[in-house]
């Protein structure tokens, strides 16, 4: 099978360098994103390799089918940058990795609100210039504050474990409830309710078109003054602009963000000689209460070696027609 991976990049290529050679693909390596403009180069291959900020539109779609595509593989969880009807009716069969390691994001998503709630960020800039004061430095007790936690799947109970560990009490919002998070001490309440008592936030949901800004100006006018809100899911979950008038109210007091809206133009290259045309991405880098970090919550060796080896896997299964549990169309 001949697969194009797109949007790869060199911590990525080496784990399925090493787990190819149980599946001798012929992997061809591509650095830009697959959208409307590079699908053309799709053209002989048998499958496409994806990863979040790759844009499978209709049209997208159209062009794979034609160029002989037969399979789409995302390596990753999230699929909303797919078209899964015009996948479906193109006859492409589209899987992706649910779950590789679900510990790597929560811990970066638990040092997010340590490290905004400790200013270590700040500390770390200021001794670097011998600046020892501890004026604005002040942080508070995470053992008894209350963490809402929305969405309950495999990334929001590994950070249920994590903040049952420092002491916090749990309330938690999910359609589905899971038994695991409740043997955690979690209770499931409405989103209003727990808008109003949590003193951190943190999303850990799909995005979906019923949740597209979920967090918006309505939601943040519920909750608390001075709430953190953490995002390591997806950016379109939450309103930035909405966020930034937020912040400067008082009501948001520390936001950590791994994703971001429009993230797709910005993460995952090297942007340091460029001019940014985003003013609300330059805004949020300015706040000193806000940690930006490029998409990065996944990335631990574990997670990696996980991703290429479910991915292959999935590849495998499709090419040899047989049932895979990780597709989705």
């Amino acid at each position: 099978m001949k697969v194009a991976f797109f949007s790869s990049q060199p911590y990525m290529r080496q784990p399925f360098a090493e787990h190819n050679r149980g599946y001798d693909f012929d992997i061809t390596w591509f650095e830009v994103r697959l959208e409307a403009q590079t699908a053309s180069l799709c053209q002989g291959f048998d499958a496409v390799c994806v990863f979040v900020n790759d844009k499978l539109d209709a049209d997208v779609i159209a062009t794979l089918a034609s160029a002989g595509v037969r399979f789409i593989a995302l390596r990753c969880t999230g699929y909303n940058n797919v078209d899964l009807d015009a996948a479906r009716t193109a006859g492409i069969k589209v899987v992706r990795v649910p779950a590789y390691s679900p510990e790597a994001v929560a811990e970066h998503t638990v040092g997010l609100m340590l490290t905004l709630n400790r200013h270590i960020h700040k500390a770390y800039q200021r001794t670097r210039d011998a600046n020892f004061s501890l004026n604005g430095l002040v942080g508070f007790n995470m053992h008894g504050k209350t963490a809402g936690i929305i969405g309950t799947g495999k990334i929001g109970l590994a950070t249920l474990r994590i903040l049952q560990g420092l002491g916090m009490k749990l309330l938690v919002h999910d359609p589905v409830e899971n038994p695991e998070a409740l043997a955690l001490g979690a209770r499931y309440v409405s989103l209003a309710q727990l808008f109003r008592e949590a003193r951190v936030i943190s999303l850990h949901c799909p995005l979906l078109q019923d949740n597209y800004h979920l967090l918006c100006q309505q939601s943040f006018s519920q909750m608390q003054d001075g709430v953190m809100i953490i995002n390591t899911s997806r950016g379109g979950l939450l309103n930035a602009v909405d966020a930034i008038e937020a912040i400067n109210s008082g009501k948001i007091g520390a936001l950590g963000l791994d994703v971001y809206e429009e993230e797709e133009n910005l993460f995952f290259a090297d942007k340091s000689c460029e001019i940014i045309h985003d003013d609300t991405f330059h805004l949020l880098s300015t706040y000193p209460n806000v940690i930006l970090t490029g998409h990065q919550a996944f990335l631990t060796l574990e997670a990696l070696t996980a991703i290429a080896r479910v991915t292959l896997d999935n590849l495998q299964q499709l090419s040899r027609n047989q049932p895979c549990n990780n597709q989705i169309n």
